[in-house]
């Protein structure tokens, strides 16, 4: 058999989170580990123009590694997209429910009879919606309700710049009485707000509870990429377990990194990313991480998102991390 002409090019998309492929774009292993090869990596993010950047979102790229949210990757795999699930992790990002200063609204029961704001946004995947219902759907469970529980507000998102922008205006002019966010930015614009925090999701005990988009976040690749080149995989992801490795023994490094990903300040990262994060960046595909993605799947799919099932155990394939993970063991740490 004739081995396959090696691409000439390999692509990375990432979400402004922690990610181990953020870690390695930034020290540049990625570029370093394919060269001598004659394949050039390059982020779909920076590679404008030459790159479609609704690829991150459908997966309709087959050279495209993605390190993202779960919502826009289940929501790929459901359409039909011939992507795999080649790793997990699960990292804390400062999940929260915020509301008007002075309001006195403290803990997942006061949620009861609230008017709650639901972002509408005019794109494909409107994760920015899944992860308010989600965070809701966690919040109100932890006090043993449920949606029903409070009223869901529409706030359409059309024409406002910035990340909670819609929602955090309409709690501003009392259109609403709460508020889901998370993350770098979204520890900044509470405090532009002056907005108080109701509930901190990352402090209930049950990781159920903190189920969202990047709650576990998968590492994904295309089925035809994993058919032709295997060994580009496994390569690809043993680069990501040594960055993960090396983050672990730098998390002042990591702090740097992230602030560069995320577009926060060193205040709005502090806040978002508990100590430890630069620990936790290492993808597995642990049986408890591949259920909570399960969980997640389901509720999507209970919210309208998703238009087919996806079984999240045929969708995971092992054996790319598996080998990546010999791989990396063998080859010396990096520097």
């Amino acid at each position: 058999m004739t081995p396959a002409v090696l691409p000439p090019t390999l692509w990375f998309t990432r979400c402004p989170v922690p990610t181990a492929t953020g870690i390695a774009a930034d020290r540049g292993w990625l570029t370093e580990e394919f060269a001598p090869d004659g394949i050039t990596v390059r982020s779909l993010q920076d590679a404008a123009p030459g790159a479609d950047p609704a690829a991150h979102f459908t997966h309709a790229l087959p050279g495209l590694f993605r390190e993202g949210g779960n919502v826009p990757a289940l929501w790929a795999r459901s359409r039909g997209e011939r992507t795999r699930l080649v790793g997990l992790t699960w990292i804390e990002e400062r999940q929260t429910v915020l509301v008007r200063p002075g309001s006195g609204i403290r803990g997942p029961e006061a949620l009861r009879g609230l008017r709650l704001a639901v972002p509408a946004h005019p794109v494909a995947i409107d994760f920015w919606r899944a992860m308010a219902l989600r965070g809701f759907d966690g919040a109100l469970a932890a006090a043993g309700l449920t949606p029903d529980d409070a009223t869901l507000v529409d706030v359409p998102a059309a024409g406002h710049r910035g990340q909670w922008a819609a929602e955090l205006a309409a709690l501003r002019r009392g259109e609403v009485d709460a508020v889901y966010v998370k993350g770098a930015q979204a520890v900044e614009a509470a405090r532009r707000e002056g907005a108080e925090v109701a509930v901190e999701l990352d402090e209930l005990a049950a990781h159920r509870f903190r189920i969202n988009n990047g709650t576990p976040r998968p590492i994904t690749v295309h089925q035809e990429l994993l058919d032709e080149h295997p060994g580009l995989v496994d390569r690809f992801l043993a680069v990501l377990l040594r960055a993960a490795d090396w983050a672990a023994g730098q998390p002042d490094e990591v702090a740097r990194i992230l602030g560069a990903e995320t577009g926060a300040g060193a205040e709005g990262v502090a806040g978002a990313y508990r100590p430890g994060t630069h620990l936790a960046l290492r993808p597995g595909l642990a049986p408890d991480r591949l259920a909570l993605l399960a969980e997640q799947e389901a509720a999507l799919r209970a919210h309208g998102f998703l238009p087919e099932p996806v079984d999240i155990t045929a969708w995971a394939d092992p054996e790319p991390l598996r080998r990546a993970t010999a791989l990396a063991a063998a080859t010396p740490p990096t520097p």
